[in-house]
């Protein structure tokens, strides 16, 4: 009997393990990305404020010494943040849609879409009672009901590793520029 059950233990276990399975990887776009595919990325980084993004790779970098450290970031300071967008658009087009890129930059316009990038950088200690919820408006829970948005907002999702992946590389290509 005890054999019994540890089979069929086994064996449903074996039928869930497909449900655990990691996430496929952002699948990178292939041919040609169009320039307004590229700006709509770029209008993207700029709705989502991704200069702040960048500061967070370097404090997240190791560097040989900190005054390398503070030379990189020095650099960041002096750099636009439309440099940063036009210099990351063209390898982050591979990730994220034409599609994705319109809608998200669309909601981050929104004053919803406002206090979440705000709050993503601006974070601070918030003290919520067990089982209490945030308020929502009605018109933001219905905003996040759209499947343009819910589908947009799980590519973007998906897509961040590779966010922080081009910005890293961004970055090492700023600290190794002469100035």
């Amino acid at each position: 009997m005890k054999f019994v059950v540890q089979a069929a233990l086994g064996l449903s276990l074996l039928a869930a393990a497909p449900s655990f399975a990691a996430s496929p990887a952002p699948t990178m776009q292939t041919g040609a990305i169009s320039p307004a595919h590229v700006q709509a990325v770029q209008d993207l980084l700029g709705a989502m404020q991704f200069e702040f993004a960048m500061r967070g790779v370097a404090a997240r970098t190791r560097f040989p010494s900190e005054a390398q450290r503070q030379a990189v970031f020095a650099r960041l300071d002096k750099m636009p943040p439309a440099e940063i967008h036009r210099r990351l658009a063209p390898s982050l087009a591979r990730f994220v849609s034409a599609d994705t890129a319109l809608e998200m930059t669309r909601f981050y316009g929104t004053p919803y879409g406002k206090i979440v990038i705000h709050s993503k950088y601006n974070s601070s200690a918030q003290i919520m009672m067990p089982g209490a919820r945030a308020a929502v408006p009605p018109e933001e829970k219905k905003e996040r009901k759209r499947a343009a948005y819910v589908q947009a907002s799980k590519e973007l999702a998906d897509a961040e590793p590779m966010f922080q992946r081009e910005a890293f590389k961004l970055l090492q290509a700023i600290s190794n520029e002469k100035r």
